[in-house]
């Protein structure tokens, strides 16, 4: 349904993704994580033609390159990890917007049109909110009207950069659950930013990792997620642990040489090196 071949895209001189290739099967989801700066934005607005970019993308066999602004938006949906949200707007209005591939740019919305609309605005428990400003709703309230937007162009590919970003535990699992059901219920292809492996682990069917714009590694998260594989990409000290819907990556604290030698000369910190006594009296 997705496939990257050697794509690559240069930002003011310089190259942030380099020859990137992967593939997502229809209806699958693709994780994509990697450390800040690794090029996973960049490679999702690629996807979704906001960048210019060399190599090849074809979305259910098209060439994006070819299409026009709408046929895109039919076939893919983005939720940006940024979305604008004028305050003003209510949440059906800004769901609606979701629709303007289907339209003219100053047609008028179609039956057709509410009855996408007010079918998402139910699934997404959103139908009591909709006519409520999106300056007046939560957090967790405006996401689930991004997904909507996303959803209302009823596009085989939906591409999410970061969706639980903002969100707390509850309100992003209840998301990422949401998206799952809908991927199966309408075979949606889904590829995604994750910034949390343990999700990324749970939800994706494979992982491609991404790590200064070059594919790092790819694969089931089993294979890909070990302590030593996060070690090298991450610069981070974790444990990966069996949970019961797959791995679990727990953070473990990563204590420095230094810091173990200014706690044996004295107080917690080190008494001598934050200039207080072994009292804790102020010099």
């Amino acid at each position: 349904m997705l496939d990257l071949d050697q794509v690559s895209v240069v930002l003011d001189g310089a190259r942030v993704l380099d020859s990137v290739s992967a593939k997502v099967e229809s209806a699958s989801w693709l994780g994509l994580v990697g450390p800040n700066g690794a090029g996973k934005t960049t490679l999702l607005r690629a996807v979704v033609g906001l960048v210019a970019y060399e190599g090849e993308i074809s979305i259910a066999g098209l060439n994006p390159l070819e299409l026009g602004r709408r046929e895109i938006a039919r076939l893919v949906a983005y939720v940006p990890q940024r979305p604008v949200l004028p305050p003003a707007m209510t949440v059906i209005d800004y769901i609606l917007l979701g629709r303007s591939a289907y339209h003219s740019y100053l047609g008028a919305e179609t039956k057709r049109d509410r009855s996408v609309v007010s079918t998402v605005l139910g699934r997404l428990d959103l139908t009591r909110l909709a006519n409520r400003r999106l300056g007046q709703i939560s957090g967790g309230e405006a996401q689930r009207a991004v997904l909507g937007r996303a959803l209302a162009q009823e596009a085989p590919v939906l591409v999410m950069d970061e969706p639980t970003s903002s969100l707390d535990l509850g309100h992003g699992q209840r998301i990422l659950e949401l998206t799952d059901e809908l991927r199966r219920e309408h075979s949606l292809t889904i590829l995604c930013a994750l910034h949390d492996l343990t999700l990324a682990a749970q939800y994706a069917d494979e992982l491609l990792v991404l790590a200064h714009g070059s594919v790092a590694m790819s694969g089931r998260a089993q294979e890909v997620l070990t302590a030593e594989h996060i070690g090298a990409i991450f610069d981070a000290s974790v444990e990966v642990l069996e949970g019961s819907d797959g791995i679990v990556v727990a953070p473990s604290r990563q204590r420095s040489k230094v810091m173990s030698d200014a706690r044996r000369s004295g107080g917690p910190l080190g008494a001598r090196g934050i200039g207080l006594k072994a009292t804790g009296e102020v010099r």
